[in-house]
């Protein structure tokens, strides 16, 4: 159990939050933190880390708790440590006193819980054991796999509508993680020139979100195959002209996320053909940073990446034709084949747990376009959003080697150039972008993305 950020001004954000809340819902609520899941024995348990619904209003990450919101009140539900957890976990704060540092207006044992959850929604939780729990105290199935329904779906929108733009609490803690994730690109960058394996960049910046009391939002990606969009393997040797790509973020302690990736040579000079194709993709992530502003559709941002890709790639020859048409016809996703980034805030995608209630506006759903079917994020922007910009370029084998797609695009793609770019697996850049009321903010500024300056960088030592 953690304990942090016990000032006031906690308390005044957590009371405006869910005093938000009882404007948009008149029934009540009650979130559940879940619980901790083993490794391999009992006692051997993964870190906890509570559910981002339950986080946004109780703000402290507790395991085997739960709230209870109505009319703007929050009453805490959950158990006094045993006597005996003092030997193997030190003295723990009691649940009263848990309540004061988040403002509580009551504090209960979990036993009591049942007695309060008659006509309340709820939002499912992963661990199995929470939403069995929840299941069964609700007498409905509560699953994460199953959409929403019902009251629980009228939460779940209202939950959306206050957690899609940020308040002023949130900010301070994603300016935080913004930080740290900088810090640590940078190390990753100085220890690359002495790496051997991918693992050695990897602890060089994990270990600096570790000394600052955090953990990575996510698995972190640091690999020499870029072209795997998801790789969590750290074994691979590093060899001279390989890129390296790092998409690592830090979460705070109390859960926000920050999430950046950037992509450099591990001998620290790119080649002409790395260069020729980074600087397609960070034309891309510019002019997709420079467009934000409130009012534009992020969908609109996608297509824009897409075409400058689809131009850049033209001028190399490695496409032919016109890049509208190119992209209208979904050609560009052979080499950028997922969306242009994502909603960022308690989660790394942000209420992706809701599915696309989230991420798409109301009466919006996804296209079975290959090339907008994997976008995240299909809303006009807010001020006060916060979004990842991440364009990239990829040669997925299990793409560009399928005999159909050869057939298909065989006077579109010219494979003898292609060819040419052998070097060049994957290249992704990606900072996080807040929504002002004039235009943007990047939080992840203080981490350079031009070429030049990433080599001097990872030189730098």
């Amino acid at each position: 159990m953690f304990i942090a950020n016990t000032s006031s001004s906690l308390i005044d954000t957590l009371r405006q939050r869910r005093q938000r809340l009882a404007q948009i819902i008149d029934f009540p609520a009650v979130l559940w933190s879940g619980s901790s899941n083993p490794r391999n024995f009992a006692a051997n348990v993964y870190p906890f880390r509570a559910s981002s619904h339950f986080l946004y209003f109780a703000g402290l990450n507790l395991p085997n708790a739960a709230i209870r919101l109505e009319t703007g009140k929050l009453e805490l539900f959950m158990d006094d440590p045993h006597p005996s957890s003092a030997l193997w976990h030190g003295e723990m704060p009691k649940r009263e006193e848990i309540a004061q540092i988040i403002g509580a207006d009551g504090a209960k044992p979990m036993s009591e819980l049942e007695f309060l959850v008659a006509d309340a929604a709820t939002i499912a939780v992963q661990d199995a054991a929470t939403w069995t729990k929840q299941s069964q105290l609700l007498n409905r199935w509560v699953l994460p796999q199953n959409p929403p329904q019902g009251i629980d779906l009228e939460l779940a929108k209202a939950v959306v509508s206050l957690r899609l733009t940020h308040d002023e609490g949130a900010l301070a803690e994603l300016r935080k993680a913004a930080v740290v994730s900088v810090e640590a690109h940078k190390a990753g960058m100085s220890a690359t020139l002495q790496a051997k394996r991918e693992a050695e960049i990897r602890g060089a910046m994990e270990g600096v979100i570790i000394a600052h009391n955090m953990t990575t939002s996510y698995n972190s990606i640091v690999t020499v195959h870029g072209e795997v969009l998801h790789n969590e393997h750290y074994h691979h040797p590093l060899q001279p002209g390989d890129l390296l790509l790092a998409d690592v973020g830090a979460e705070t302690e109390t859960g926000w996320a920050a999430d950046i990736t950037r992509t450099l040579p591990v001998s620290g000079k790119f080649s002409s053909t790395q260069r020729d194709i980074y600087d397609i993709v960070l034309a891309a992530h510019d002019a997709c940073i420079a467009k934000i502003r409130p009012g534009v559709e992020y969908g609109e941002i996608h297509l824009l990446a897409a075409t400058i890709i689809a131009e850049g790639l033209v001028n190399l020859g490695i496409l032919q034709g016109n890049a509208e048409d190119l992209v209208s016809r979904d050609i560009h996703a052979l080499f950028f084949p997922h969306g242009i980034g994502h909603l960022l805030g308690l989660d790394v995608h942000d209420m992706e747990d809701l599915g696309d209630l989230a991420g798409y506006e109301e009466g919006r759903n996804r296209s079975d376009r290959f090339g907008l079917s994997y976008l995240r994020l299909n809303r006009p922007l807010r001020p006060g959003m916060l979004v990842t910009i991440e364009p990239g370029f990829y040669q997925v084998p299990a793409i560009l080697n399928n005999p159909q797609n050869r057939s298909t695009y065989q006077y579109t793609v010219n494979w003898d150039r292609l060819a040419e770019f052998a070097d060049v697996r994957g290249i992704r850049i990606e900072d996080d972008v807040l929504v002002t009321a004039e235009g943007s903010e990047v939080l992840t500024a203080a981490l350079p993305n031009d070429a030049d300056t990433i080599e001097q960088l990872v030189n730098s030592q």
